[in-house]
């Protein structure tokens, strides 16, 4: 297996910030809640996916859409990218799905102005009318790295600042 990245978690101030945007409450009670965060990691040996782990307890009613300030970043090489997916059980009883689709953190997100931190906004699209609960420390997203190439005649040199849909601006 290729080494080729590496999860840490955003500054306290970053991730007070985009709580703060998301849910507020109080920089204590945030920074209680920063404390906690669990770092991505795979289950067994042979997962392809980085479980991403919820901060706190959250439930999601029927077509309820949430964002989630995880609190992490990854440091990636080039030539790679994370993919972000609903855990695949959710997505399966739920249909607990990514308002994206499929999430994508490039390499160069890491060094954007709100330090890489990687949000998950999440419908529960559920056409059975169930509720999702999530409690605290579950997986509820994975990360899988992939390889990528360029065309021969790429000649991009802009550099990313910015956050979601930054490169459009």
């Amino acid at each position: 297996m290729k080494r080729i990245a590496k999860f840490s978690k955003v500054s306290p101030e970053q991730f007070i910030e985009g709580w703060k945007d998301t849910f507020g409450g109080s920089d204590e009670e945030i920074k209680e809640i920063y404390s906690d965060i669990i770092l991505p990691r795979r289950a067994t040996s042979g997962s392809a996916g980085y479980d991403i782990f919820s901060p706190v307890d959250f439930t999601i009613e029927p077509g309820q859409t949430l964002k989630i300030p995880t609190g992490i970043r990854c440091e990636i090489n080039d030539g790679w990218v994370l993919k972000i997916y609903p855990r695949s059980g959710l997505g399966f009883k739920f249909r607990l799905q990514l308002n994206n689709t499929v999430g994508i953190i490039d390499s160069d997100y890491f060094y954007s102005d709100n330090e890489g931190h990687i949000f998950i906004k999440i419908t529960n699209d559920t056409n059975e009318n169930k509720t999702v609960q999530l409690k605290k420390g579950t997986g509820f997203a994975q990360g899988i790295f992939v390889e990528y190439g360029i065309t021969f005649d790429d000649d991009v040199t802009d550099i990313r600042n910015g956050g979601l849909g930054s490169t459009t601006k």
